[in-house]
């Protein structure tokens, strides 16, 4: 089975465009709703997502509420897809996500922007300088592979339940990607398109999600290092 999980906040505009891009290959497609103050809860049912609701902020909130909702419904094999909610990513490309785990070759993918398919403006200069940082000191630190910290990702069932995610905020893809390189699992990256995304950004478009986002993906990665 695969399951997809969409965190998002003030997403009315995008979120309808993003569940009904989603391949029918997906059993169900959860979309947790972080705080919104329009209508995306409506209109993310109304497209036919089963939708929760999250009053605590952070995008590692979201997802775990999500991942709570799908523990008694999991069994091995399963897969589970995180998606943004802003339609910035293609979410008819998850079948080429999934595609090397359903294989058997690997626990973990990502879906990198590092590629000719990103498009002009869709990725602000501070997410290419935190994106490059971050993979780059990972690559010095641990031996990481990684060319991006993209939200669109794909990870096994028993994989994510062995890394035991924690983080609440904005550390939540480098925190699973650091903790893919402790356990030692199997991952790739799969190229994929990227564009502009529908509304503004709650992270790169603000001073204050700038700084917080860097301090919470430097700082994990650092603790990593001291604790190794």
């Amino acid at each position: 089975m695969i399951y997809v999980i969409i965190p998002a906040l003030n997403e009315e505009k995008a979120i309808a465009k993003v569940i009904s891009d989603i391949p029918k290959v997906v059993t169900e497609i959860v979309v947790v709703d972080n705080g919104s103050l329009d209508r995306t809860s409506v209109v993310a049912r109304n497209a036919g997502a089963t939708v929760l609701k999250e009053s605590r902020a952070g995008y590692g909130y979201a997802c775990l509420k999500g991942i709570n909702h799908l523990k008694d419904k999991q069994q091995d094999g399963d897969i589970i897809v995180f998606l943004d909610g802003d339609y910035s990513d293609y979410p008819e490309e998850l079948t080429s996500l999934v595609a090397p785990i359903e294989k058997g070759n690997y626990d973990l993918v990502i879906g990198t922007r590092n590629n000719p398919l990103l498009q002009k403006g869709a990725l602000t200069p501070q997410q290419r300088f935190g994106n490059a940082l971050a993979t780059r000191l990972m690559a010095l630190f641990y031996g990481g592979k990684f060319t991006d910290l993209g939200p669109f990702r794909a990870i096994s069932f028993e994989a994510l339940d062995r890394l035991n995610m924690q983080d609440k905020t904005y550390g939540w893809t480098v925190e699973m990607q650091l903790k893919a390189l402790k356990h030692k699992l199997e991952y790739t990256e799969v190229p994929v398109n990227y564009r502009p995304r529908i509304g503004e950004s709650k992270v790169s478009g603000t001073i204050k999600g700038t700084i917080m986002a860097g301090y919470k993906i430097l700082g994990w990665i650092f603790i990593y290092a001291f604790k190794r």
